[in-house]
């Protein structure tokens, strides 16, 4: 059932024939790889002010997969950014916090998906490792 909708959703909304569905959805599991690798790198490089790096860096990754790739980067960067805001109205009310810090990510995200280099962003020390 879950692939069935995928498949529709894909044929019908983002306009994949069905000669490409295969390929469209293998860019975007390999694109939501990229992601992950991206952020576990953050997570394991826990290096100050390398967070806007390993943001273009994911959607770079992904987006270099083709539209699937470039899709699931959108659609994983945006859930973060979205799910954050959240977490931020609940324990901060309607401040604004961290409002700042999501359109700088967003822009380091977009930074990546349109395949501009990442390396812009990186932080001086940044170990060669990422």
């Amino acid at each position: 059932m879950k692939l069935s909708t995928v498949i529709i959703f894909c044929s019908l909304i983002l306009g994949v024939s069905s000669q490409n569905w295969g390929t469209f959805l293998r860019e975007a599991a390999q694109g939501t790889k990229d992601m992950w690798r991206a952020y576990s790198d953050m997570r394991e490089a826990n290096y100050k002010g390398a967070d806007k790096y390993f943001h273009a860096r994911g959607n770079y990754d992904a987006a270099q997969r083709g539209p699937g790739g470039a899709w699931a980067a959108k659609v994983i960067s945006d859930a973060r950014e979205n799910s954050q805001r959240v977490t931020d109205l609940f324990k901060y009310g309607n401040s604004g916090h961290g409002l700042e810090d999501s359109r700088a990510d967003q822009k380091a995200n977009e930074h990546g998906r349109s395949g501009r280099d990442p390396n812009h962003f990186r932080p001086a020390g940044l170990p060669n490792k990422y």
